[in-house]
């Protein structure tokens, strides 16, 4: 077993796909193929399944996985620390749902990272994609909340990907609306005070289930209903047509305009608010770095609600 060998495992779990890995790393995919079958035959396990979908890896290979990055990681700040050799290309991903608070952290990330290369990915993205791309292992974070409505479910999901839910805090539901709406000098809001406005929620694609919706009591019926796939789409939408999404509370007036307000909603609710990591892979460096950034960034939104 070689360091070499580990690098291409990981190119190719970030790939998934044994043609891109081999351009990315400048060998032929024969060479590549090779190299990772003479790796498999060594260790006696099957690190990825070829099928019509592309390069998947096994239950096997995502906890090989988990121990070669960590290999790998600690041999380059090894060469680091003693030849003077310039950093490699750094890669992290996360994926969550529309939480000012995530893009805060990764922002900060961004700040502090001073190497030379790097690529780093953020998926605003749909609650059913979110697991999907860490149980597949491309993304290392996945970001979004449990309630008792949907918690069996989810759970359920979160199980069957070998993932783990760790919660950040326990959120109080709130309502964002426009700094100008007439319900934004109220102390609190009730269901009855928003049902003459246009209500804005994520669509969730395919599985548009009620269990996956990013909103708490997305089984209420309104007559207003208005779906959106980004969230600047949904902030101009709450100034533009006064209308009105439930969410944590938690929003950053550092990155989103000071006409958005959060005004607490009055039900007898709450979420869990949280990241989920894959169980057989050791959080990277980066990923703690984000993590924590995350915690910090949350404490001080809380702190002005």
């Amino acid at each position: 077993m070689t360091l070499q060998q580990l690098k291409y495992v990981i190119e190719v779990a970030r790939s998934r796909s044994i043609n891109e890995a081999a351009q990315r790393l400048f060998i032929s995919q024969p060479s590549l193929s090779n190299a990772l079958k003479e790796l498999e035959d060594e260790i006696g396990i099957t690190i990825f399944s070829r099928t019509n979908k592309g390069t998947v890896i096994t239950a096997e290979g995502t906890e090989f996985l988990g121990y070669a990055r960590q290999v790998v990681e600690q041999a380059e700040l090894l060469e680091n620390r003693y030849t003077g050799t310039k950093s490699p290309q750094q890669h992290f991903s996360v994926s969550a749902q529309h939480y000012a608070f995530a893009v805060s952290a990764f922002v900060r990330l961004l700040q502090e990272y001073d190497h030379e290369k790097y690529e780093f990915t953020l998926r605003e993205t749909k609650t059913y994609e979110i697991i999907d791309d860490v149980k597949n292992l491309r993304s290392e974070i996945g970001i979004l909340y449990v309630n008792d409505f949907n918690r069996k479910v989810i759970q359920k999901f979160l199980r069957e990907g070998n993932l783990e839910f760790h919660v950040l805090f326990e959120a109080t539901p709130h309502v964002f609306i426009s700094s100008t709406n007439p319900l934004a000098k109220q102390d609190f809001v009730t269901l009855d005070d928003l049902y003459p406005y246009p209500y804005l929620s994520f669509e969730q694609g395919d599985y548009n289930s009620f269990y996956f919706s990013e909103e708490i009591l997305s089984t209420l019926s309104r007559p207003k209903n208005i779906k959106v796939s980004d969230r600047a789409t949904l902030f101009n939408l709450l100034i533009g047509v006064n209308g009105y999404t439930i969410s944590t509370g938690v929003i950053s007036q550092k990155l989103n305009s000071k006409d958005i307000i959060a005004v607490p909603l009055q039900v007898d609710e709450r979420m869990d608010i949280g990241y989920i990591t894959h169980k057989n892979v050791t959080n990277s460096t980066l990923a703690a770095i984000y993590i924590q950034y995350l915690k910090e960034s949350i404490e001080e939104e809380l702190l002005l609600l």
